[in-house]
Formats: structure tokens, C-alpha cells, sequence
């Protein structure tokens, strides 16, 4: 083929995979390029009454932020709401997934069962769990009144609020999770089970041996997938506490939400800054577990 013929089909090619490339790029420019700049230049400058944008400030945001007691207590708040959520809804549903597997009855109505808060929202199942965790008709006191124990301000009291937005969060994963592990399981080689079998491996000395190790690479997506989404939580923490009491469940998303729009609130340059530490907080959390947890996972 001659040089010049070579040349234009090169040029005809690369011109019609950016054809295929510009719509893409042009969503991504659209709803993440265009907002994450403006954040990034909001962040750097003040605001008047109404939000909009005044004099450069550079980086006095952030300084601020850096010296707020307030900003680390929310920091604190939000890697406390991750760790109660992120580990006990994956491995919670690790331990249902391997019970699920084990020959019982009614295995299947329980797979069921399990998989159920999957189809709740998270407006619904915020409502069902305000309905439990209310301290005067509450399921819940209802229960401890039946031993004699007092009633619990499981969402007005700061000893109990975070760990009963986090209870709510766990169940509303788990669903999701027990899926995920299912499918994993399922997926694990059968010749691979039997040989095991085959040589005495039962229970959990199979799970520990074969069935975990296995479902190395689905752990390690629900480990960051859940995270990211735990950094990101914001509608049960609004429907159950609204970031109370006294900041007790105020997690970075809900601070963002409080500068900004909140109570006639305008300040976009503070919560323009706090959402550029949140993005840095995910990358570096995704960053240590792709960095760590991954070196750990095997890939059949």
C-alpha cells in the first residue's frame, strides 16, 4: 500500500475513534469536569449574601477549615461513621453469605430475606428506622421496657446517635453485599470445592481455606465501593438526626450541606473547600486500600 494511503487510513481511523470518544468526553466534561472546577474555584473565593462569588481569597478556605475545632470533629465523625459501617457490612454479610451456604433449612426463604433491604431506598428505610428508634413508640424501647430498662434516645442522645445511624446504614448495605458475595460463591469452580472435600476440608476450616480466599476480589470491591459510599452517606444522617445532636452525627457530606444551603445558609466558599477535602479524603482511602488491601487479594 502506498505511503500516502497508509497515512489517510491512520488519519480516518483516529478521526472516527474520536468520534465515538466525543460524546463520552463531552458527559464527562459536562457533569464532572465542569462541576469539580467549579468547586475548586469556588473554594478559592468569597462569597456575598447570595452565594455568588466576590474577591479571590486563596487559600484562606482551607486555613480556616484547618483551624476549626468544629472541621475535625466532623473529620473524626466521618472516619468513625466509615470504620462502623464499611467493616461490619461487608463481613457481616460475609458471615451470612457462608452460613447461606451451609445445608440448612429454609435456605432459600432466608437468601430471601437477606437480600431484602437491596430493595428499600434510602428514604424508606431512614422512615422505618426513625419509627425504632423513637424514644416514646419505639420498637426498640418497647423491647427494653419489657425487661424493665429505661427508655434509650437511641437518635437524641450523642452516646447512641452514631451508632444507631450506623446500625440503620449496615442493614440498609447488606442487601446489596449478600448479593454480591452470593454471586462470588457461585462463581467458585465446583471440581475446586470437591477436591477440598476430598481431602477432610469441611465447615470452616472449607470456608477459611477455599471459600475466602476466593471471594478475595468481590471483598475487596464491596470494601471500597462501600466506603466510598459511606464517605458519601447523607440521607439517612438528614432523615434520623439531621447531623445532631450537637453535631453528633455531622459527617463531612451533611457539613457541605449545612454551609451551603442549610437554614438560609449561602456560604459557598467554606463548603466548596470542605468538598474539595472530601474528594481528597476518598482518593487517598481508595488510594491505601488499591496501595494495601489489593496486594492481599487473589485472582483465580
Amino acid at each position: 500500500m502506498p505511503k500516502g494511503g497508509r497515512g489517510r487510513r491512520d488519519w480516518g481511523e483516529r478521526t472516527l475513534a474520536w468520534a465515538f470518544l466525543l460524546p463520552s468526553l463531552a458527559v464527562f466534561a459536562l457533569f464532572i469536569g465542569y462541576p469539580l472546577g467549579r468547586t475548586v474555584y469556588l473554594s478559592t473565593h468569597g462569597n456575598d449574601l447570595f452565594g455568588a462569588p466576590s474577591r479571590y481569597v486563596g487559600m484562606r478556605h482551607y486555613t480556616d477549615l484547618l483551624a476549626s475545632a468544629e472541621f475535625h470533629k466532623t473529620l473524626v465523625t466521618t472516619l468513625l461513621f466509615v470504620l462502623l459501617t464499611v467493616g461490619p457490612g461487608v463481613f457481616g454479610a460475609l458471615g451470612l453469605v457462608l452460613l447461606l451456604e451451609s445445608r440448612v433449612r429454609g435456605v432459600r426463604w432466608l437468601r430471601s430475606a437477606f437480600a431484602l433491604p437491596f430493595a428499600f431506598s434510602v428514604a424508606s428505610a431512614s422512615v422505618v428506622f426513625s419509627v425504632f428508634f423513637n424514644p416514646a413508640i419505639g420498637v426498640l424501647n418497647g423491647l427494653l421496657s419489657q425487661f424493665g430498662a429505661g427508655p434509650v434516645g437511641w437518635l437524641t442522645d450523642q452516646r447512641y446517635a452514631l451508632l444507631s445511624v450506623c446500625a440503620a446504614t449496615v442493614w440498609m448495605n447488606l442487601g446489596y453485599n449478600v448479593l454480591v458475595l452470593s454471586a462470588g460463591v457461585g462463581s467458585i469452580p465446583q471440581e475446586t470445592v470437591e477436591a477440598a472435600r476430598l481431602d477432610g476440608a469441611a465447615g470452616w476450616r472449607l470456608a477459611r481455606s477455599i471459600t475466602v480466599p476466593l471471594l478475595g476480589p468481590h471483598l475487596f470491591f464491596l470494601v471500597v465501593v462501600s466506603t466510598i459510599n459511606a464517605l458519601q452517606s447523607f440521607g439517612q444522617i438528614h432523615i434520623l438526626t439531621q447531623g445532631g445532636p450537637d453535631g453528633a452525627t455531622r459527617t463531612l457530606v451533611y457539613s457541605v450541606y449545612e454551609k451551603a444551603f442549610a437554614y438560609g445558609s449561602s456560604d459557598f466558599g467554606t463548603a466548596s473547600a470542605q468538598a474539595v477535602v472530601l474528594l481528597m479524603v476518598v482518593l487517598a482511602c481508595a488510594g491505601v486500600q488499591f496501595g494495601v488491601l489489593e496486594r492481599k487479594v487473589h485472582y483465580a
